[in-house]
C-alpha cells in the first residue's frame, strides 16, 4: 500500500472518531442543560420558604429526571457499546453532577444516602460494567461528595430559616458519610482530593451545631417540637 493511501485510510478512521465525539458532545450539552434546570429547582430549598416546599421541589426534580433518562438513552447509541471508557471523559462530569442531584433529592425526601443502584434506576442506566452504559463507582462517589458540600450549605441556611434541628440531623449524616469514606482506600487522585474537602464540610457543620448548642437554640426547638 502506498504511503498516501495509508494516510488516507488513517484520516478515515480519525474522521469517524471525530464524528462520534461530536455526536456525544451534542447529547452531553443537552444533559448539562437539564442538570442545570434540576439544580435550579433544588436550589430553592435554600431560601426561607423553601423548607415548606421540599416535597414539591423534589417532585419537580423527579419529573425532570424523566428527560435525563431519555437523553442518556440517546447517548448510549452514539458510540460502540464496548468503548465506554474510551469516551467516558466526555460525560464524566455531567454524570457526577446528575448523581449529586439524585442523591440530593433522596436526602431531602428521606434523609438517607442514595445507593448506587438507586441512582442508576433514577437515571435509567446500569449499575454494573458488564451490562453496558453504567455508573462507574468513582463517579458515584464524586457525586456523593458534592452532596456533602451542598448539605453543609443547607445546614447554615437552615439556621437562617429558623430550623434548628435540621443541622443536627445533617451533622449526624455527614459524620456517617465521613466514616464510610474512611473505609475506602482511594487511589484516584481526583477523588482523593475531593474527599479531602469532606473534612472541611464536617468542620463547617460542626461549627453550626456548636453555635446552636451555645445559644441553646437546638434545645428550645426540641422542647417546642415536644409540646406540639
Amino acid at each position: 500500500m502506498a504511503v498516501s493511501q495509508m494516510f488516507i485510510t488513517l484520516q478515515g478512521v480519525l474522521t469517524a472518531d471525530q464524528d462520534i465525539r461530536e455526536e456525544i458532545r451534542k447529547v452531553v450539552q443537552t444533559l448539562e442543560q437539564t442538570a442545570r434546570e434540576i439544580l435550579t429547582v433544588l436550589q430553592g430549598v435554600h431560601q426561607g420558604s423553601g423548607f415548606q416546599d421540599i416535597p414539591k421541589k423534589c417532585q419537580k426534580a423527579r419529573e425532570n429526571f424523566g428527560s435525563v433518562k431519555t437523553q442518556l438513552a440517546s447517548l448510549k447509541t452514539k458510540f460502540p457499546a464496548d468503548q465506554y471508557y474510551r469516551f467516558h471523559e466526555h460525560w464524566r462530569f455531567v454524570l457526577q453532577r446528575l448523581v449529586f442531584l439524585a442523591a440530593f433529592v433522596i436526602y431531602l425526601e428521606s434523609e438517607t444516602l442514595v445507593t448506587r443502584e438507586a441512582v442508576t434506576e433514577i437515571l435509567g442506566i446500569e449499575a454494573h460494567r458488564d451490562k453496558g452504559f453504567h455508573l462507574d463507582i468513582e463517579d458515584y462517589l464524586s457525586g456523593v461528595l458534592t452532596l456533602a458540600s451542598e448539605l453543609s450549605r443547607l445546614a447554615v441556611n437552615s439556621v437562617t430559616a429558623g430550623d434548628y434541628t435540621r443541622p443536627l440531623r445533617i451533622s449526624t449524616f455527614i459524620n456517617e458519610l465521613d466514616s464510610g469514606f474512611r473505609l475506602l482506600n482511594l487511589k484516584n487522585d481526583s477523588l482523593r482530593k475531593r474527599y479531602d474537602g469532606l473534612k472541611y464540610d464536617v468542620k463547617k457543620i460542626e461549627e453550626v451545631v456548636y453555635d446552636l448548642s451555645i445559644r441553646g437554640l437546638n434545645k428550645e426547638e426540641a422542647v417546642a417540637a415536644g409540646e406540639k
